[in-house]
């Protein structure tokens, strides 16, 4: 009986248990056990065997390259202190660590500036905080500070329940997702400053990247028209949600408009 019990004992320590968006090493590259479809659309590589108490399409997921000489890895991994959300698959916490001196943080794209602690604030405001998945007022499940699930259960954004701080980390991922649509979108002749990008931002990471790049907004800014006054005029018919007038949406466009139309000497577009 005692041997029996120092084998399952070792058993046990052979194989230990590796959750979906847990920690895994492939290769000796730290990884993230998550399904495989969400590990190729990040542009990751899956290896086998390394997730097993997990379902059969979770494994451990690895990107070796992203940004500027980084590398995808749990943030608590990173020696350098500099991440960056938004180019690596799996939840929040999953970002890739960027040499010391390299690279942006937060929510850049590429050597852009992140997105200023204005806009970070006021999607705060328009945004409650929910630590675990949960409908929005049409229906569309979210998570965080507005974030919209994508997979099933919303495992891109987990474990749950998410701290304040978790939450925080995966707007700034989904803010550099929007910002790497937004800058290619707005001409390199219109220039906008901090709080102007910002606006532009989060009202991208709100209506989608598809409809920002083929709005009469980004086509009047491009056109060479007046920047406070395309924002004013344009951001106000983003009102809808479910196919009604939202009061919620009718306040955050003009937050928006408010904050473009604060002045700043911070050149955020074109970086």
């Amino acid at each position: 009986m005692k041997y029996t019990i120092l084998a399952l004992t070792v058993l046990a320590v052979s194989f230990p248990v590796s959750a979906v968006n847990g920690p895994c090493t492939a290769n000796g590259t730290p990884g993230v056990c998550i399904s495989t479809s969400s590990c190729s659309s990040g542009g990751g590589q899956s290896f086998s065997g390394l997730c097993p108490n997990d379902p059969a399409d979770v494994r451990c997921c690895v990107k070796t390259s992203c940004g500027a000489g980084g590398n995808c890895r749990f943030i608590s991994s990173c020696t350098t202190g500099n991440t960056a959300g938004g180019l690596c698959p799996g939840p929040a916490t999953f970002q890739c660590c960027l040499p010391a001196s390299g690279g942006g943080g937060g929510g850049g794209s590429g050597g852009c500036l992140p997105v200023n602690a204005a806009t970070i604030d006021m999607i705060k405001s328009f945004e409650k905080f929910l630590p675990s998945p949960a409908p929005d007022p049409v229906g569309i499940l979210t998570v965080g500070y507005g974030h919209k699930c994508i997979q099933p259960g919303c495992s891109e954004a987990g474990p749950f329940p998410l701290t304040e701080a978790g939450a925080v980390a995966l707007m700034q991922r989904d803010l550099r997702i929007a910002t790497t649509c937004l800058n290619p979108a707005i001409s390199s002749t219109v220039r906008l400053n901090d709080n102007q990008f910002g606006a532009l931002a989060d009202w991208a990471f709100n209506v989608g990247c598809g409809a920002m790049r083929s709005s009469a907004l980004v086509s009047r800014l491009n056109s060479g028209e007046n920047p406070n006054a395309v924002a004013a005029q344009e951001l106000p018919r983003w009102n809808m949600a479910g196919g009604q007038v939202s009061n919620g949406l009718i306040r955050r466009r003009a937050a928006e408009v408010a904050l473009f139309q604060t002045a700043s000497s911070v050149i955020a577009h074109p970086c």
